[in-house]
C-alpha cells in the first residue's frame, strides 16, 4: 500500500492546500464580489484591477526565480525607483533610449546582487538589503528628489493604451509570465535553477555552473523590476523616486509564497505566483469596495501569508 493510500483526509487537505488553495481563495472572493459588490463585473473595474496588479506580477516573477534558488531579492523596489529616475533624464534621446537606460540600471543592480551572493558569498538577504538602501539613495540623487511629469506621447501611450481591449501593461505582464513559465519548465537553465535551490552542494558536484546561474537569476530579477518601474512611470505619467516601488518587495514575496513556491527553494510555481498576486489585489479591492480600513486589509493579508507559510512547512515536514 502506498503512502498516499494511508493518508487521512486532513493530511490530504494539507498536501493539497499549498498548491491549489490560492485558486480556491480566488474563486471564493470572486463569487463574494459578484454577489455583494456593486458593479464588480463592470469592465472599467476589472481593467483597473488588472492594471494595478500587473507591476506586482512582473516583479513577483523575478522574485519567484530568486526564491527558487533559496534566495531573496529585497532590492526590487529600489530598482523600480532607479529605473523611474533615469527615464526623464534620457527622454530627450527618445523613448527607446530612455527605456534601455532604465533596463540597464536594473541589469547592473541585479549583477551586483548576483556577484555578492555567488562570488563574495554574502547571504542573499544581506546583499540585497544593501542594494535596497543604496539603490533608493542613488535614485533620489539622480532625480534630485523631484517629482517629474512625463509628457512624452510614446510613454504615455504605453501606460494608457490598449490592444483588443486589454491595456498594454497587462499584455506585457502576460508575455513575461509565459516566458518565465517556459524557461522554468522547458529549458536547461530552469532545471539548473531548481537543482541549485533543491540541493546546492549536489548541484555543484554534478557540474552545474552555480555561480553563473545565480548571477543570471538576480540579473533577471533586476531587469524585471526595471520593466515594472518603466511601466509604473508610463501609467502615472510621472517619475517620483521617493514613491515608485515602495514596499513592492513585500507584495512580490507575498505573491510568491501564497502562490505555493516554498521559501526553501527547489520549486517555482509561476502560475501560482500570478494567482497569489491576483488574490492579494482582490483582497485589497474587496476591502476598499466595502469601506473597510486599509489596516483591515493588511491584517487579512498577514493571515493569508501565515496560512500559506504554515501549509508549506507542513508539506515539507512529511
Amino acid at each position: 500500500m502506498t503512502d498516499v493510500a494511508v493518508r487521512t483526509p486532513a493530511q490530504r487537505v494539507r498536501a493539497w492546500l499549498p498548491a491549489y488553495g490560492v485558486y480556491v481563495a480566488i474563486v471564493v472572493l470572486l463569487l463574494f464580489n459578484i454577489a455583494f459588490t456593486e458593479n464588480f463585473l463592470a469592465w472599467s473595474n476589472l481593467r483597473i484591477q488588472l492594471i494595478q496588479v500587473a507591476p506586482v506580477v512582473i516583479v513577483a516573477l523575478g522574485m519567484a526565480l530568486v526564491i527558487g534558488t533559496e534566495g531573496i531579492d529585497l532590492s526590487v523596489g529600489s530598482v523600480m525607483a532607479l529605473a523611474a529616475a533615469f527615464i526623464p533624464l534620457y527622454l530627450g534621446y527618445g523613448v527607446v533610449a530612455a527605456i534601455l537606460v532604465a533596463l540597464i540600471a536594473g541589469v547592473a543592480v541585479g549583477a551586483v546582487n548576483g556577484l555578492l551572493v555567488a562570488r563574495v558569498g554574502l547571504q542573499p538577504i544581506v546583499a540585497t538589503l544593501a542594494l535596497l538602501v543604496a539603490g533608493r539613495g542613488l535614485a533620489l540623487v539622480v532625480s534630485d528628489s523631484q517629482l517629474r511629469e512625463i509628457r512624452n506621447p510614446g510613454l504615455v501611450e504605453l501606460g494608457s493604451g490598449s490592444l483588443f481591449g486589454l491595456p498594454y501593461l497587462v499584455w506585457i505582464a502576460l508575455a513575461l509570465v509565459l516566458t518565465v513559465a517556459f524557461v522554468v519548465r522547458r529549458t536547461v537553465f530552469g532545471r539548473r535553477l531548481l537543482a541549485i535551490g533543491g540541493n546546492r552542494p549536489a548541484a555543484e558536484l554534478a557540474g552545474v555552473p552555480v555561480g553563473r546561474v545565480l548571477v543570471t537569476v538576480y540579473v533577471v530579477s533586476g531587469t524585471l523590476a526595471a520593466v515594472a518601474g518603466v511601466l509604473a512611470v508610463a501609467r502615472i505619467q510621472a517619475s517620483d523616486a521617493s514613491a515608485v516601488g515602495v514596499l513592492i518587495e513585500l507584495s512580490a514575496i507575498t505573491a510568491v509564497v501564497v502562490g505555493g513556491t516554498p521559501l526553501s527553494g527547489g520549486r517555482v510555481r509561476v502560475w501560482g505566483t500570478v494567482a497569489g498576486a491576483l488574490l492579494m489585489q482582490l483582497v485589497v479591492a474587496t476591502m476598499i469596495k466595502h469601506d473597510l480600513p486599509s489596516s483591515t486589509a493588511e491584517m487579512v493579508q498577514a493571515v493569508i501569508i501565515l496560512v500559506a507559510v504554515y501549509a508549506a512547512r507542513e508539506r515539507r515536514s512529511r
